[in-house]
């Protein structure tokens, strides 16, 4: 697989909704994660990410302009001892208490199980979710993605993908939509497609602001909401965060 350009890709696509990335340093020292959400309507955009703890929630920027909080307020990030959840949705919840039961604990795809695709019609908007689990020097990451089958309410796709060993210089980028386009030949046309196939292979930058710098420039200035960007020390656990929000 192709090693792609971050820039290229989000430039060259105005609207792939909501995105993460993990991936390793080019030197190897460093676990990277990154999320970002984009919105059409006025409610998706009347958004922020605020630390929580170790991790990040969304909150509306305007109370007073807030319509639905159902698929829009969530916590994109929790940190679960040496793992780091990821998503897009409220799945993060779920992902966290399945893996943190104290008796049978559930592994991250038997988590997901319980959840399907975003009931937002016609979307049926993809629930993207990854974690990186960095512990004794090593770094893994898996990423799924629970999607409706060709426009269907009634069929959900499930795909885990698991990264064993990350190699250093480069990640792996999911995001919920192919674009800002309506597609053709669908079981529900005016829906926007879900992103297909396995997570792009991309090349991750060694210092987090070059990265943060690098996603939030290149991501369609109309549509973009907020960005958050961690790079962790695999040797010691370590970690920095940074938090863009366009509502300042």
């Amino acid at each position: 697989m192709e090693l792609l350009n971050l820039e290229t890709e989000l430039k060259g696509n105005s609207y792939p909704g909501r995105g993460i990335v993990i991936g390793r340093t080019k030197d190897g020292a460093k676990a990277v994660t990154a999320y970002f959400i984009m919105g059409r309507s006025s409610n998706s955009r009347n958004r922020v990410f605020v630390e929580d703890g170790e991790g990040i929630r969304t909150q509306a920027f305007d109370p007073a302009k807030l319509e639905d909080p159902s698929l829009i307020i969530y916590a994109p990030v929790r940190v679960l001892g040496n793992q780091t959840i990821v998503t897009n949705g409220d799945q993060t919840d779920t992902i966290y208490e399945g893996m943190g039961r104290e008796t049978e604990p559930l592994t991250f795809e038997q988590s997901l199980r319980s959840r399907r695709f975003e009931p937002d019609a016609p979307n049926y908007t993809p629930r993207i979710s990854g974690i990186l689990h960095v512990e004794n020097g090593k770094f893994d990451y898996a990423m799924s993605i629970l999607k409706s089958a060709d426009g269907s309410p009634d069929t959900c796709d499930r795909y885990t993908f698991t990264y064993e060993n990350a190699l250093a210089g480069e990640g792996r980028f999911i995001h919920t939509y192919m674009g800002d386009v309506q597609a053709e030949q669908r079981a529900i046309p005016q829906g926007l497609p879900s992103f297909e196939g396995e997570p792009k292979r991309v090349a991750i930058p060694d210092d987090i602001d070059a990265c943060t710098d690098l996603l939030w420039n290149s991501l369609n200035e109309d549509n973009k909401v907020s960005l958050f960007v961690r790079y962790i020390d695999i040797a010691t656990g370590a970690y920095e965060t940074r938090i863009v929000n366009k509502n300042e």
